[in-house]
């Protein structure tokens, strides 16, 4: 199995540790790409406009700011470096030291600026979008694609791919030889379903905590969804397993309102 998630919002600097070393991250080979971008967000973030080309707002100033001085930050584990609603609902961050082996063998963050990584490789703060066109590097997603194709699919190594990225992450690999499946998250209220973000990737959260926390992963989108229904009556109320012959299964996760 491999367990694809999206890279949190917010982020926490760490306050010691060395410099980020491009070759000891999962996937060396993407050390001359991340360079390229890392050098290019550096740029970005030092010009007149790079609140704008970053699209965000006054308030992450001190954000786009750190950003500069990137190849000189201080680094942890992502798993303490990503710290949105997701990662807080997984408790990545109190993992233990065989937790996060599994999660190094079993799950990758796909990111704006280092392609992808596990939770276990020591990464510093940084403050760029999937979304975002970078320079003359153009958009994220399509220079991403041509180099994760490679890598992610032979980490695949045609087994089970859970997706629980959002559309512009998803943009930048999409497996072509494994069977992949997706994860939607409803919540039931007065007997009606509707989506809700929030609540949404708090979910995907729980899920990865219990998929991690297994001893053996899921092989097929069935097993999937027989180990999401072991969350049932505790995180969940229902869960569901749509097959699409024409694109990834669905697995749907529904919580009380």
């Amino acid at each position: 199995m491999l367990l694809l998630l999206p890279p949190s919002e917010g982020k926490t600097p760490p306050a010691t540790g060395n410099p980020v070393h491009l070759e000891s991250l999962s996937h060396p080979e993407l050390a001359t790409a991340r360079q390229r971008v890392g050098d290019t967000l550096v740029k970005v973030s030092g010009q007149r406009n790079a609140m704008s080309v970053l699209d965000v707002g006054a308030s992450l100033a001190g954000d786009v700011a750190y950003n500069t001085s990137l190849w000189a930050n201080p680094t942890a584990p992502a798993s303490h470096v990503y710290t949105g609603v997701l990662y807080d609902a997984a408790g990545m961050a109190t993992w233990d030291a065989a937790t996060i082996t599994r999660a190094a063998e079993r799950i990758r963050i796909i990111s704006a600026l280092w392609g992808a990584v596990s939770p276990a490789d020591r990464i510093p703060a940084y403050r760029l979008s999937m979304a975002t066109s970078l320079g003359r590097i153009g958009t994220l997603p399509t220079f991403w694609r041509r180099h994760l194709a490679a890598p992610l699919s032979e980490l695949a190594d045609g087994g089970l791919v859970v997706d629980c990225r959002s559309s512009s992450y998803v943009a930048a690999w999409r497996p072509s030889d494994n069977p992949w499946v997706t994860v939607k998250v409803l919540r039931e209220l007065d007997g009606k379903r509707a989506v809700v973000s929030h609540m949404a990737k708090h979910t995907r959260g729980l899920l990865a905590a219990h998929l991690v926390a297994a001893d053996a992963a899921p092989a097929s989108a069935q097993d999937l969804a027989d180990a999401a229904a072991g969350m049932v009556g505790d995180a969940l109320v229902d869960v569901g397993l749509t097959p699409n012959a024409k694109g990834p299964d669905e697995l749907t996760l529904v919580i009380a309102g």
